[in-house]
């Protein structure tokens, strides 16, 4: 059908300039008449031009296919994934739906596995900051909360500390959903709550596992806290 041509054109163009761009997000937001299409870049959600109204549905119908979601359920909210190829980047695209009063939104993060961890400074950190920063995430003990709105680099400042302090000694387990950064030398843990794998029932078992540091993704509730 053209729809379904002009959807996976309109999929594949939304899907390459949010990767030119370096965005870490792309929403499609149901509206009353159309389907609204934003990327989110440096934290910013920005809108760019939206599918005819016509293959709209067809948009949706198409990215659920890519992530190997049931396209007859509308009611409720799915997760899939899918990896992609672009250039020489290889892309991790986590894909939710969620069901509005106008139909399924659905979000896309793109997880590019082959960015290495930046510096403090690449990260915009001043030098002073950096300096105090580092004071603190060598310490031998303690607690380090990053906290900060969706888009904001706290998963990258997270893995820039994992990579700067691992060593050979070091067992380090980090527990995430998803995994954004792969190093080699750290265990990475994925939440999986079909296996009953949570935030507080993963990291209750890492605590067995004989760690030197630990990387919790999220405090999504009182007994993870």
């Amino acid at each position: 059908m053209a729809e379904d041509v002009g959807a996976v054109r309109y999929v594949n163009s939304i899907v390459d300039r949010a990767v030119k761009e370096n965005a870490s997000d792309i929403h499609f937001d149901p509206e009353e008449r159309g389907l609204r299409v934003r990327l989110r870049i440096d934290g910013m959600l920005r809108d760019v031009e939206r599918p005819p109204l016509e293959i709209a549905p067809a948009v949706i119908a198409h990215l659920k296919i890519l992530a190997n979601l049931d396209i007859s359920e509308k009611r409720q909210p799915q997760d899939g994934r899918l990896d992609l190829r672009r250039d020489a980047r290889a892309i991790d695209v986590r894909v939710s739906t969620f069901p509005t009063i106008y139909g399924e939104a659905v979000v896309l993060r793109l997880l590019d596995r082959t960015q290495k961890p930046m510096t403090l400074t690449e990260l915009g950190m001043n030098p002073g900051v950096a300096t105090e920063f580092e004071r603190l995430f060598r310490q031998p003990y303690g607690i380090l909360l990053v906290t900060g709105p969706t888009g904001s680099g706290k998963t990258t400042t997270l893995n820039t500390v994992i990579h700067d302090i691992k060593t050979d000694e070091k067992n380090i387990i980090t527990l995430e959903d998803p995994v954004e950064y792969r190093q080699a030398g750290v265990r990475h843990c994925q939440v999986n709550r079909k296996a009953g794998i949570t935030f507080a029932s993963g990291l209750r078992a890492i605590l067995r596992q004989d760690p030197d540091v630990v990387m919790v993704g999220e405090i999504r509730d009182p007994e993870t806290a």
